[in-house]
Order: C-alpha cells, then sequence, then structure tokens
C-alpha cells in the first residue's frame, strides 16, 4: 500500500522513484572509496610513527568513513531506529558530529605532522 501525501512516514526519506534510491546509493559508495583511502594512508601514518598527529589524522578519517556510512545506510534504510535524514534525530546528529570532527581533526593533524617533520633534521 502506497502512503498518501501528507501521510506521516516512519522516519526514512522517502525516495518517490527507485532510480533516486540508486543514484543515492552509487553516491555514497563511490564517496566509500577516497574516504576508506584516506583511512587507509592515515593508518599507514599511525603505525609508522605513533604520535598526537597520526591519531589526529586517523580519527580525522575514521570520522570521514562515518560520514559516508551514515549516508549509505540512509539509502539503504539500515539501522531505521536512527531516523536517518530526519532533523533532530540521532543519525542527524552522529552524521553532523562525525562531519565536524572529520573536517577539523584531520586538517589539524596533517598541520602537526608537517610541523613535526620540518622541525626533526
Amino acid at each position: 500500500m502506497m502512503a498518501r501525501r501528507g501521510a506521516p512516514h516512519d522516519g526514512r526519506r522517502q525516495y518517490p522513484d527507485w532510480r533516486q534510491r540508486v543514484d543515492a546509493i552509487a553516491k555514497a559508495v563511490v564517496a566509500l572509496v577516497p574516504a576508506l583511502l584516506l583511512f587507509g594512508g592515515s593508518l599507514l601514518v599511525h603505525l609508522r610513527s605513533r604520535n598526537l598527529a597520526s591519531v589526529l589524522q586517523l580519527a580525522g578519517s575514521a570520522c570521514a568513513v562515518l560520514v559516508v556510512l551514515t549516508h549509505l545506510f540512509e539509502a539503504l534504510h539500515v539501522f531505521t531506529e536512527m531516523q536517518w535524514g530526519q532533523e533532530r534525530s540521532a543519525g542527524h546528529y552522529l552524521d553532523l558530529s562525525c562531519a565536524i570532527l572529520a573536517a577539523t581533526l584531520f586538517p589539524i593533524g596533517y598541520w602537526l605532522q608537517v610541523l613535526v617533520r620540518r622541525g626533526s633534521p
């Protein structure tokens, strides 16, 4: 049975067309590739030199992966209890906080890593 317009929904973003849902999944999967590459590179840096800079880079890249995964889960309708895509929901705040942390932690860690390399002979 199809939901009428204006009818309450179960917290999931409604895709009127299956193509929009496939596009959302494809975009999330495409975004997952560079996020995982960033995480893998950060992990290698952390394993090579365990310092504060590498920990910040690793945490920032992990948050970037979580941001992409939240969008993938929203498109796949996984963990619907999180109410992905709805304002003032747990999924919204998880996505927002991870995006903010990724945008701050990774660049700060990278900047610190550059400063450490410059200072060492």
